[in-house]
Order: structure tokens, then sequence, then C-alpha cells
């Protein structure tokens, strides 16, 4: 089969017999048109349907070398600095079509997935690990062009760092059992982006795992019996475009998964009960270097969109001429610049890693994912300031079809921009910045590789410190210690 349209992907969507609770209530109608999801998967539909775009097919797909059928890029594993700027090319494209919105756009579960099984190899001959599961969950994920979630979290029930769960009823999903079948979860797991809506979700036990029955990790389907998806509130407060341009579009659900005795077959299971395949995997494999790869280059493109925002602000109301103004703009254009150097950077340094593949050097990536946590917040908060109480009065398209549009043409036009157009760039930037579907991005984008403190010191743990220090001490003739 191979990449597949749009409207294939939410035939296959509409399906599945997913278990979604939202509101209180458990979705019973399609989950492609209900409002809480309808406007985030036919944006991904849209993604789906540029891999048939004549004049980017080729630019976003690959041919299989096995049936010569076209596969997503964001599945290709990479074997030169060329296929890396292919991959980067593919990612930058589909991110330009949502703006840099989705975080959970496919090729980020895409790119995991490639990247677990570019090193399925590390787990080979360890107790209770089935690398060969893992490269049969990247077969068929390109093969059928999957869509994934992932829940790499825990409960926050307490957050000390010697915290032993001890309550009689699993909180935590655990393994309770085993038979012939493969293994048994109970218990709960965050923070799964888009959970019900993919074909399937990925479970990983992610570091710090102390106790065997929590070290796990596999991918099952989205309707798997006894899985539940608990939502948040949703926040498309309607489907205006008008009204809500970003929010309509790309409001991704966030969800809390329940597995009631949630039964895993063997050959779906990467590891289990192996604490140090858990504590190690992820960070000896390709994954932090892919998806950061694929996450730093959305995250450029999401900046240029809140630059041109910025700008028309600026533009509308004729703010050019205030130099605090103008340093204000420089901040993003700084920190746009600064995150393309640190991407170009990981693709310059780029080397094979032990089993063949090209990975981007992943010092400057996790710069960059240390840096964005700290800008985006900043960006924000400066197209609120440059907007002033223009973010704030903001009529609704039915304004403009009501006996107030004189009124509204009349008092809410810009310098250069009609009162229609000028409203359609403030309500922009309000939905951008400051509707809930807003503060959700600021708060996605701090936590978005988790602690920023714990981001912090892994680079610091990891960044090559010696030679700079031997230098000093060459200088000062200081004696080794």
């Amino acid at each position: 089969m191979g990449a597949i349209s749009g409207e294939e992907f939410l035939e296959r969507i509409d399906r599945l017999n997913s278990k979604i609770w939202i509101d209180g209530k458990q979705v019973e109608s399609k989950i492609s048109e209900y409002p809480a999801f309808k406007g985030v998967l036919q944006s991904k539909a849209s993604l789906y349907d540029l891999q048939f775009d004549k004049q980017l097919k080729n630019k976003l797909t690959y041919l299989s070398p096995e049936t010569k059928e076209p596969i997503g890029l964001s599945f290709l594993q990479p074997k030169t600095k060329k296929d890396l700027k292919k991959r980067r090319t593919m990612i930058e494209l589909w991110a330009k079509h949502t703006h840099g919105m989705m975080g959970r756009s496919p090729d980020y579960m895409n790119t995991a997935v490639m990247a677990f099984a570019s090193s399925a190899s590390f787990l080979k001959g360890k107790d209770h690990c089935f690398p060969e599961n893992i490269q049969s969950l990247y077969e068929r994920a390109k093969k059928q062009d999957l869509s994934f979630t992932h829940t790499f979290i825990t409960p926050q029930v307490n957050r000390s760092q010697f915290y032993y769960e001890c309550s009689k009823e699993p909180i935590s999903a655990k393994v309770i059992a085993k038979n012939e079948n493969g293994i048994i979860i109970k218990g709960a797991r965050l923070l799964a982006t888009q959970g019900g809506l993919t074909d399937e979700v990925l479970v990983y036990s992610a570091g710090g795992i102390m106790e065997k029955e929590f070290a796990y990790a596999f991918s099952i389907p989205t309707d798997t019996k006894g899985l539940k998806f608990i939502c948040r509130e949703s926040f498309v407060e309607g489907d205006s475009a008008f009204n809500y341009p970003l929010s309509s579009r790309y409001e991704e659900m966030d969800t809390v998964l329940v597995f009631d005795h949630v039964l895993v077959p063997w050959d779906r299971i990467f590891f289990y009960d192996n604490i140090e395949a858990a504590n190690h995997f992820i960070l000896q494999s390709s994954f932090h270097p892919f998806t950061l790869h694929q996450v730093i280059t959305r995250q450029i493109v999401k900046t240029e969109f809140v630059l041109a925002v910025a700008e028309l602000i600026v533009d509308t109301i004729n703010l050019r001429e205030y130099l605090h103004i103008q340093e204000k703009l420089s901040e993003i254009i700084i920190g746009l610049e600064t995150m393309k150097a640190l991407l170009l950077k990981s693709e310059i340094n780029a080397r094979l890693d032990e089993w063949g593949y090209m990975r981007p050097s992943i010092t400057p990536l996790r710069v960059a994912s240390n840096l964005f946590p700290k800008i985006y917040p900043r960006f924000c908060e400066i197209i609120e300031i440059i907007g002033a109480s223009g973010m704030v009065s903001l009529p609704t398209e039915k304004d403009f079809s009501s006996d107030i549009r004189s009124d509204l043409d009349q008092y809410l036009q810009g310098t250069n921009k009609n009162a229609i157009d000028r409203v359609k760039i403030f309500r922009l930037a309000w939905d951008l910045t400051m509707s809930s579907f807003g503060t959700r991005q600021t708060q996605y984008e701090r936590y978005f590789f988790g602690d920023p403190l714990r981001l912090s010191s892994l680079l610091y743990n990891n960044y090559p410190k010696e030679k700079y220090v031997k230098q000093i001490s060459n200088l000062l003739n200081l004696s080794e210690s």
C-alpha cells in the first residue's frame, strides 16, 4: 500500500472502535466528525494528501526498494547527509502547511519508530527483549502509513525523588500478569497527544525505572480491548476560521490513557521486565538525535510564523518607527537564526552510528531544545505587548454580518488595512498567544522534551568540556589530579 491519502486516513480512523471519553461522555459518533477532533483530523488528512501532489510527491515520499511503492519520507533511515537533508525538507514542508502548530504531526512519531528500528540491535541477546518486534512494527508502519501517538510518562501522584508506589490498585500502568498470549497491563499513563485519533499508541517506560513491572515497551492498536482515552477539555471554541484561525484547525487533544487489564500480545512487545533496557535503550538509541531533528525543524517554521504575525501587527498599526518595537522583533529574529544555525550544525557534524545510520549531531540539537522553551514564551509576550489593547477588543465574524458593520468599518480600520482584515490579523495573534489554544501551545513548548532542568542537566553532563579545561591546565601548568 505505502503512502495513503487523507481520505484513506480518515476512513481508517473512523473504522476504529476506540474508547474516547470527553466531558463525561464516551464519543459514540464518527471520530472525524466530532467537533473537538474534526479540525485537527482534517488538517492531518491534508498532510497525507500532500504526498500525492505532483510537485511535492518526490519531496515527501521515496520508493520502497522492495515493492517500489511510495513510502512517507519521514520513515526513511538516513545513510548519508543528503538523506538527512531530504528528511529535513520533508519535515519543513509538512510544518509549513500547519505553520508549525502541530507538535504531533505524523512525521514526529514516524521518526520515533524509525529511530527505534534503526537502533533495535542494542536489544539483541538481552533478557526479555524482542528487537525483531520493533523491526516488524517499523515495516508494518511503512507499508500501511500508520499513524501513532505515544505515552512516555506516568501520573503525577508524588514527584519526590524517591517515591515508590504502594497503593493496593495500580496507579501507574504496570505489568500485573503474564500468560501464553502476552503481558497484562493495568493502571494509567500520561500524556498522549491526539490519543484515540491515531492507528496505534506506542507505550514506553523512558528512564528512571527501578521496578521490573514498570520496565516495558510496546505498540498496540488504539482500539485494543481495555484501553481507554480520557480527554481534557477541548480548546475548540468554534469552527469559524475567522474567529479561531488556529484552534479550529490545529487543536491537538491531550489524553490520559487508562489500561484496564489490557493484554499486550508477545509479538507487540519490545521488552519487559528489563530495567536496563527501560533506562538505557532510549539514551543509547538514535531516538533523541532524530526526534530532536524533527522537532527543531518544526519549531523553526513556527518561529517564522510568529515573526510574520508580529510584523503584520507592526505594519497594520504603523509601529515600525519605534526603536523598542524594532528591538523586540529583533529578539524573534535572533532566536530564529540561532535555531537555524544549530539545526544546520547538527547536519554538518552528523556521523554514522554503530549501526550504519547517519545521526545528526546531538549537542547542537540539545542546545536548541534548551533554548526554545525559554524563547517561545517570550515571543508570545512580545506579540501581546505590541498588540496591546487591540488583542482584547475583538469583534466576531457575526458582528461583521450585523447592523453594526459600518461602525466596525469606521473605528477598527488600520493604517493600511480595512477593519475586517485588521481584525483577522489580531484574532490570529490572540489565538496564537492568549486563547486557551495559545496558552496550551506555550506550555506544550515549555515541556515538549520534558523538565527543562533535566534537559539542562543532560546538556551539561554530556557536553565535551574537558578539552577546554585542558587548555587552561596547560596555560597554568597545572598538575594532573
